[in-house]
C-alpha cells in the first residue's frame, strides 16, 4: 500500500489539471506512482518525458510546499521557456529539495534569468546539473544567472558543461565566485572561454578559498593558465584538510581539558573526603593519639608546603617560559611583518617590471605591425608596377602586330615598283620577328619567375601570419580589424586596377584610331613608304632600348623584392627571438613568484600553528595557574582550620590538665595521710 501523502499528491495533481482544463499526463502519474512505491518516496524522476506547459505549472504548484521529494530529475524533458519558469518559480520556495537535474532542456535567455532568481531565493539546494543547455548565448541573461549564484550560500555542486559560455560569461562567473563561499565543485568543460576566460577564472581563484574541484578541459585555455588554476585548487584542498585537522584537534583538546577538569574535581572531592575522615578520626581519638596525629599532620603540612613551594618554582619557570615564548612570538611577528613588507615591495617591483615589459612588447608589436603593413604596401606597389609592365609589353606586342600588318600591306603594294625594298623589308621582318620572339619569351619567363616569386613570398607571408596568429591569440580582434582594412584596400586596389584597365583600353582604342589614320595616310602617300620604313626601323630600335630598360628595371625590382624578403625574414626572426625571450623571462618570474608565494603561505601556516600552540599553552597554563591558586587557597584555609583546631585542642588539654591537677590536689588534701 502507498503512503497517504503520495495519494494526496496524485489527487491534487489530477484536481489542478482539471481546474485548468487540461488532461493529466499518464507519464507523470506513473512516475508519481513509482516514486510512491520506492523507499521513502524521496526521488522524483521525470527524465525523457515531454512535459506540457500546463503540467509544468501544476508540478510547480505541487512542489512549492512539498516535503517528500529531495531529488528531482528533469533531464531531456524539452521544457519550454514558460514551463521552466513555472517549475522553477514553484521550486524557489521549497526547503526540502537538495538535488535538481535539468540536463538537456535547451534553456536559453529566459531560462538563465529564472535560474538566477531561483538561486537567489532558494536556501536548500546542494547540487544543480545544467549540462547540454544554452545558458551562455546571451551575455545579459547569463549575468543575471551569475548574480543569483553570487547570492546563494547553500549550493555545493554546479554542472555547466556544454552551455556555450564565452569569455564575457566566464568573467561574470568569476565575479560571482568571488562572492560565493559555499560552492565546492564546478564543471565548465566543453565551453568556449578562451584565453580571457581562463585568466578571469584564475583571478577569481585568488579570493575564493572554498572551491575544491574545477574542470576546464575543452575551453581553448592555454596550458600554463590551466596549471595555475590546478595549483590554486590544490591549495584550496590543502586548506580544507588543514581546517578539518584543526577542528578535530580542537575537539580532542576540549575533550582532554574536560577530562582533566573532571579528574581535578574528583581529586578535590577525594581530598575533602579524606580531610573530613581525618577530622572524624581526630574527634574520636584520645589526646595521646591527637598529639601523634598532630605531628603527622604537621609533617604532612610541611610536605604540602614543600610541594607548594615546588609548584611555585614550577609556576615561576612556566612564567619565564611564557615570557620567552611571547618574546619569540613577537620576534616571529616582526619577521612576518618584515617578510610581508619585502613581499609587497617585491610584488610592486615585479608588477612595475611586468608593466614595463608589457609596454615594451606592445610597442615592439606595434612597430612590427607597421613594418608588416609597409612591407605589404610595398608588395602591392611592386605588383602594380609588374601589372603596368605587363600592360606595356602587351601594348608593344599589339603595336608590333599592327606594324606587321602594315608592313605586309605595304610590301604587297610595293612589290612591283620596289623589289629591293621588299627584300630589305623581308630581312628586317625576319630579324624583327626573331628579336620580338626572343624578347617575348624572355619577358614571359621573367614575368612567370616574378609571379612565382610573388606567390612564394605570399605563401611564406601567409604562413608567417598564421604563426603569428597562433602565437598572438590575445590579438585576434585587432588582426580581424587589420584583415578588414586589408580587404578594403584590396577592393580599392581592384577598383584602381579596373580604372587603369579602362584607361589602357581607351588608349589602345585611340592608338588604333591613330593607326587607322596612319594607314589611310600610307594609302594616300605610297611614295613616302621608304621614309616610313626608316621611321619604323628607328621605332623598333627605340622599342628594343625600351625593352632593355624594362628588363633592367625588372631585375632591379627583383633585387629589391629579395632584399625586402630578407629584411622581413630577419625582422620576423628578431621578433620570434624577442617573444621567446619575453615568454621565458615571464615564465621564470612567474615561477619565482609562485615559489615565494608558496614559501610565504608555508610561513603563514607555521605562524598560525605556532600562534595556536601558544594560545593553547597559555590557556592551559592559565587554567593550571587558576587551579593551583584555588588549591593553594583551599590548602591555606585548611591550614588555618587545622591551626585553630590545634589551638582549641591545646586549650582543652590545658583545661583537662588543670582539672586533673586540682582534682589531685583536692584528693591529696582530703586524704587521711595528709591529716
Amino acid at each position: 500500500m502507498g503512503t497517504p501523502e503520495m495519494d494526496e499528491l496524485q489527487r491534487s495533481y489530477v484536481r489542478l489539471c482539471h481546474e485548468r482544463g487540461s488532461e493529466p499526463q499518464e507519464a507523470v502519474l506513473r512516475q508519481l506512482e513509482g516514486a510512491r512505491e520506492t523507499a521513502g518516496g524521496g526521488r522524483l524522476d521525470l527524465s525523457t518525458q515531454s512535459l506540457s506547459m500546463d503540467s509544468c505549472e501544476v508540478l510547480g504548484i505541487l512542489l512549492q510546499n512539498d516535503v517528500t521529494f529531495t531529488h528531482v530529475t528533469l533531464n531531456d524533458c524539452m521544457l519550454s521557456e514558460e514551463g521552466s519558469k513555472h517549475l522553477l518559480h514553484g521550486l524557489r520556495s521549497n526547503s526540502v529539495i537538495k538535488h535538481l537535474d535539468l540536463k538537456g532542456n535547451n534553456l536559453r535567455a529566459e531560462g538563465a534569468e529564472v535560474l538566477g532568481k531561483f538561486l537567489r531565493h532558494n536556501s536548500s539546494l546542494i547540487s544543480l546539473t545544467l549540462e547540454w543547455n544554452n545558458l551562455g548565448m546571451l551575455d545579459n541573461a547569463f549575468s543575471l544567472f551569475c548574480d543569483g549564484l553570487s547570492f546563494n550560500q547553500t549550493l555545493r555542486k554546479l554542472d555547466l558543461r556544454n552551455n556555450q559560455i564565452n569569455h564575457t560569461g566566464a568573467e561574470e562567473l568569476s565575479m560571482a565566485l568571488k562572492h560565493n563561499f559555499s560552492l565546492q565543485e564546478l564543471d565548465l568543460r566543453w565551453n568556449n572561454m578562451g584565453l580571457l576566460g581562463g585568466r578571469a577564472m584564475l583571478s577569481c581563484m585568488e579570493t575564493n578559498r572554498n572551491l575544491l574541484k574545477l574542470e576546464l578541459s575543452g575551453n581553448n585555455i592555454p596550458s600554463d593558465i590551466l596549471k595555475a588554476i590546478e595549483q590554486a585548487v590544490e591549495h584550496n584542498q590543502e586548506r580544507q584538510t588543514l581546517k578539518r585537522d584543526t577542528v578535530n584537534q580542537r575537539q580532542i583538546l576540549t575533550k582532554e581539558v574536560q577530562s582533566l577538569k573532571q579528574e581535578k574535581n574528583k581529586q578535590f572531592l577525594n581530598l575533602m573526603d579524606t580531610i573530613d575522615q581525618q577530622k572524624e578520626e581526630m574527634n574520636r581519638s584520645n589526646s595521646r593519639t591527637t598529639t601523634l596525629r598532630l605531628g603527622k599532620l604537621q609533617e604532612a603540612l610541611e610536605d604540602r608546603k614543600s610541594v607548594v613551594n615546588s609548584l611555585k618554582s614550577k609556576l615561576q619557570m612556566t612564567e619565564a617560559n611564557l615570557a620567552l615564548s611571547l618574546q619569540k612570538a613577537l620576534d616571529v611577528e616582526k619577521l612576518l611583518s618584515h617578510t610581508k613588507q619585502t613581499g609587497i615591495s617585491m610584488r610592486e617591483q615585479q608588477a612595475k617590471e611586468l608593466r614595463k615589459e608589457k609596454e615594451e612588447s606592445a610597442s615592439r608589436e606595434a612597430k612590427l605591425r607597421q613594418e608588416l603593413a609597409s612591407a605589404h604596401e610595398k608588395n602591392l606597389y611592386y605588383r602594380s608596377k609588374v601589372d603596368e609592365l605587363e600592360r606595356r609589353c602587351k601594348a608593344q606586342q599589339q603595336q608590333l602586330f599592327d606594324l606587321k600588318q602594315e608592313l605586309t600591306d605595304t610590301g604587297a603594294e610595293l612589290k612591283i615598283r620596289a623589289m629591293q625594298a621588299e627584300e630589305l623589308l623581308e630581312a628586317e621582318k625576319k630579324r624583327f620577328r626573331q628579336s620580338r620572339d626572343d624578347t617575348v619569351v624572355l619577358h614571359q619567363k621573367e614575368v612567370d619567375h616574378m609571379a612565382r616569386l610573388l606567390e612564394d613570398s605570399e605563401k611564406a607571408a601567409q604562413e608567417r601570419m598564421q604563426r603569428l596568429e597562433v602565437t598572438k591569440l590575445g590579438l585576434e580582434e585587432e588582426l580581424n580589424r587589420l584583415k578588414v582594412t586589408l580587404a578594403n584596400e584590396r577592393i580599392h586596389a581592384a577598383e584602381e586596377i579596373q580604372k587603369v584597365r579602362s584607361a589602357t583600353q581607351l588608349e589602345e582604342q585611340q592608338h588604333s584610331a591613330v593607326l587607322q589614320d596612319k594607314l589611310r595616310t600610307l594609302a594616300q602617300s605610297r611614295d613616302q613608304a621608304q621614309n616610313q620604313v626608316l621611321q619604323q626601323q628607328q621605332q623598333t630600335g627605340e622599342l628594343q632600348a625600351q625593352n632593355s630598360q624594362l628588363g633592367l628595371e625588372i631585375e632591379c625590382l627583383k633585387r629589391r623584392i629579395d632584399g625586402f624578403n630578407q629584411e622581413l625574414a630577419k625582422k620576423e626572426q628578431q621578433k620570434l627571438a624577442e617573444v621567446t625571450k619575453a615568454r621565458l623571462e615571464l615564465q621564470e618570474r612567474i615561477g619565482h613568484l609562485e615559489a615565494e608565494l608558496v614559501a610565504q603561505e608555508g610561513l603563514k601556516e607555521k605562524i598560525s600553528t605556532l600562534e595556536r600552540q601558544l594560545k593553547v599553552q597559555s590557556n592551559s597554563q592559565r587554567e593550571m595557574m587558576l587551579d593551583k591558586e584555588g588549591e593553594i587557597a583551599s590548602l591555606v584555609e585548611k591550614l588555618r582550620m587545622k591551626e585553630a583546631e590545634i589551638l582549641r585542642m591545646r586549650e582543652e588539654d590545658a583545661q583537662r590538665a588543670s582539672l586533673l591537677q586540682n582534682a589531685i590536689l583536692s584528693y591529696i588534701h582530703r586524704s587521711p595521710l595528709n591529716k
